[in-house]
C-alpha cells in the first residue's frame, strides 16, 4: 500500500510540473512555425508532431532532466510513508547497530546517481547544441 501511495503522489507531483513544462516548451516555439505547417497542407495534428513538437523537446529537455532528477532526490523521503527504500534501509541499520556509516553510503550513492544523471544531461544538451550549428 505504501508503494501505491508512493507511486501516486510522486505521479501526480512530477506529472503537473512535466506537464507545464511541456506546455511552456510549446508555446515557445513561434506561432509561424504552425501557420507554415498549416499552409503546406499538413493537419494540426501532423503539424505538432512533425514541426512543433521537435522544436520543443528541444527547448524542455533540460527542465525535463531537472524535474526527473528532483524526481530521484525526493523519492529519499518514501521511508517516511512506509516503503523500504535505500534511506529508511540505512536509518534502520543505524538504529539497530548504532552507526552512522549506511547513512553516509546511501548519501553517496544519491549523490553519486545524481551526478551520473547531470553528466548525462549536459552530454545531451551539448549534442542537441551541436546539431544547431551544423
Amino acid at each position: 500500500r505504501g508503494t501505491y501511495a508512493c507511486m501516486i503522489g510522486f505521479g501526480i507531483n512530477s506529472g503537473a510540473y512535466i506537464s507545464e513544462i511541456f506546455r511552456s516548451g510549446i508555446n515557445s516555439i513561434d506561432i509561424g512555425q504552425m501557420e507554415a505547417g498549416r499552409s503546406l497542407g499538413l493537419s494540426e495534428g501532423t503539424t505538432m508532431l512533425k514541426i512543433i513538437l521537435p522544436q520543443a523537446i528541444k527547448n524542455v529537455l533540460p527542465a525535463l532532466f531537472n524535474e526527473f532528477i528532483a524526481l530521484v532526490k525526493e523519492t529519499s523521503v518514501a521511508g517516511y510513508i512506509a516503503v523500504r527504500d535505500v534511506t529508511k534501509v540505512a536509518s534502520s541499520i543505524k538504529g539497530t547497530y548504532f552507526i552512522s556509516s549506511p547513512l553516509y553510503v546511501a548519501a553517496v550513492m544519491y549523490l553519486v546517481l545524481v551526478l551520473f544523471l547531470t553528466f548525462l544531461q549536459k552530454r545531451l544538451e551539448r549534442r542537441l547544441a551541436r546539431s544547431d550549428r551544423s
